[in-house]
């Protein structure tokens, strides 16, 4: 996998009413560590903030199945 493009990775440990997201760019500089709203609105702004700063977001989540589905399906 070719991560060169990559601006921001950002890690989500999901919850059930809220989640938090900590960024890092490739070199490891802290660019995101907060809590996020469970909701569409709020995890779009979050997204869109950090691809205009930084390009593109890789998105990992702790439970992809579960309540990780909107994070995911909102990247």
């Amino acid at each position: 996998m070719d991560i060169n493009d990559i601006g921001v990775f950002l890690g989500l440990d999901v919850g059930k009413s809220n989640h938090h997201g900590h960024g890092l760019t490739p070199a490891g500089k802290k660019v995101f560590d907060k809590a996020l709203p469970n909701g569409e609105p709020q995890l779009r702004a979050v997204f869109d903030k950090l691809k205009a700063k930084f390009g593109t977001v890789l998105v990992i989540v702790d439970q992809p199945a579960s309540i990780g589905a909107l994070p995911l399906t909102v990247a």
